[in-house]
């Protein structure tokens, strides 16, 4: 159980963070679960893939922009996204709008040390060539080619090689 308030907090420079919930090692393995808010129009994550994990998110609050396996949507309030494993996705807050979500991954894999890493990538205190060995580790595999360009270009961005935000 997790109370109001208690839940570890990860601060992002854009307004937003992480509030980390359940980790696999709270749930016997089964799930992990975060809440991101994201300030307007912030990356929520670069475009990734999850090998063994599917991923959920639930948008509590705002609008969220997905990249699907190439495809682009926007989730409004209420809204629910269910990603399988092994399919390219990366998604933000949409153009002006601030967002909420709950994310569960399942089945679960210990990622509060991914989370804590990116807040630190965030304020610049840490550098995400840090973060690619631990891809396997913590079931994020990110992805360039075709599903970059698209995401870059639908968030405005022509700059190759930028780093994820989450």
């Amino acid at each position: 159980m997790v109370r109001a308030g208690s839940a570890e907090h990860i601060p992002l420079p854009h307004g937003g963070g992480f509030d980390l919930l359940a980790d696999a090692v709270d749930t016997g393995g089964t799930l992990g679960a975060n809440r991101l808010a994201l300030g307007a129009g912030a990356d929520g994550a670069r475009p990734h893939v999850h090998a063994r994990s599917t991923e959920l998110f639930y948008v509590l609050d705002g609008a969220v922009e997905f990249s699907l396996d190439g495809g682009m949507t926007t989730v409004t309030r209420g809204g629910l996204v269910v990603i399988p494993p092994g399919t390219p996705h990366a998604f933000g807050a949409a153009a002006g709008a601030t967002a909420e979500l709950l994310a569960v991954l399942t089945p679960g894999v210990d990622r509060f040390g991914y989370f804590r890493a990116l807040g630190r990538i965030q304020h610049g205190l840490d550098t995400f060539d840090s973060l690619l060995p631990e891809q396997d580790r913590y079931d994020v595999h990110f992805v360039g080619g075709a599903d970059a360009a698209a995401w870059d270009a639908a968030r405005g961005r022509t700059t190759p090689g930028r780093a994820p935000s989450r």
